[in-house]
């Protein structure tokens, strides 16, 4: 910090807590949240310390300052982590008749408690879906009052949280459902569900997932209000149920016989050991292949969160794929159409 001025100074030591924050998240991926479940929570504020150090970057070369390699090595180190959290390009490949689109959209009960203050989202929904028109569609926070919002699909699975429960997950198709299931996730209201469907000769398993919730507010002043450690905590304890739901979710995905496509919120970033874990097995982002920008899927201030996918078989094509900005729910929805 020699030659620097007071300012530089304290901009120097907040940048070599951001680059240190940033280089220990490159290790999370790797370390399953049931040892460390405090330090998992770290992947959720990747991609604010990518675009922090970034920024940084940007200031020391702008003063001609030498520091700039501290956020430019660390930046290089995990350039790949660059590459997920913003898009520039995604392939485009023609669109052929054996392909088929996919949807995934946490709908939040079509506003049924009124978050938004507006008391015709569910027929909006309805409405938005019906000019989308994905060829299956899979729903998170389901609720019965969309059955008569959702037309045109003749073929359905759904899997409400109990006996005396609307809610839960749902699927609806336009090719016939050959076999259906739910995973039912141990002590929890969060679920998978599954649909093996006949499409145009072929039999393509389709996951429906949500896993565990982490209860956190889209208003942005709930990371920084007085119950930060109690949030803290609570999203840690989410991280474990989550490993375990991810491996009741990979235990029943390797008995499948058909190529596979898991849909859903997750609950957790691109940057999370439960993402490397399942997109491993065999499976790829169709975000990463054909998708631009950000690619959020959560309606948080400021903050360029997705935590909703669409991975599929790496013998899959992916021709293109959208994220949607309606903002009917706490989600986005997200489309993709998929080449056999």
């Amino acid at each position: 910090m020699k030659g620097m001025n007071l300012l530089h100074r304290i901009v120097f030591i907040s940048n070599s807590v951001f680059a240190l924050l940033l280089f220990t998240s490159y290790a999370l991926p790797f370390v399953p949240p049931r040892s460390f479940p405090l330090l998992s929570v770290l992947s959720l504020s990747v991609p604010v310390l990518l675009i922090i150090n970034v920024i940084l970057l940007f200031y020391w070369i702008f003063f001609m300052k030498r520091a700039f390699l501290l956020s430019a090595l660390v930046l290089l180190f995990g350039f790949q982590k660059l590459t997920s959290l913003y898009k520039f390009s995604g392939q485009k490949i023609e669109n052929t008749e054996t392909g088929f689109s996919l949807m995934s959209y946490n709908v939040r009960s079509f506003n049924l408690y009124k978050w938004i203050s507006d008391d015709f989202i569910g027929e909006k929904i309805g409405a938005f879906v019906k000019t989308a028109n994905p060829d299956v569609l899979c729903f998170q926070d389901f609720h019965t009052n969309g059955n008569s919002l959702i037309v045109n699909y003749p073929y359905k699975l759904e899997k409400l949280r109990g006996q005396k429960s609307k809610s839960g997950l749902a699927i609806f198709s336009k090719y016939p459902i050959l076999k259906s299931g739910s995973l039912d996730f141990p002590d929890t209201s969060n679920n998978a569900i599954f649909v093996d469907l006949l499409i145009n000769k072929d039999t393509v398993r389709v996951y429906n997932i949500h896993f565990q919730s982490l209860k956190i507010s889209n208003e942005v002043n709930d990371f920084n209000d007085k119950n930060y450690e109690l949030m803290t905590n609570r999203i840690g304890k989410a991280f474990v149920k989550q490993q375990k739901q991810l491996e009741i979710l990979l235990a029943h995905k390797k008995k499948s016989p058909y190529r596979n496509i898991i849909a859903g919120d997750f609950n957790n970033t691109a940057f999370s050991y439960l993402y490397k874990t399942l997109k491993g097995e065999g499976l790829k982002d169709a975000f990463l292949d054909a998708g631009t920008g950000f690619g959020q899927t959560y309606n948080l201030k400021f903050f360029p969160l997705r935590i909703d996918f669409v991975l599929v078989d790496n013998h899959f094509d992916i021709q293109n794929f959208e994220c949607f900005s309606q903002k009917y729910s706490d989600h986005f929805p997200i489309m993709t159409r998929i080449g056999l």
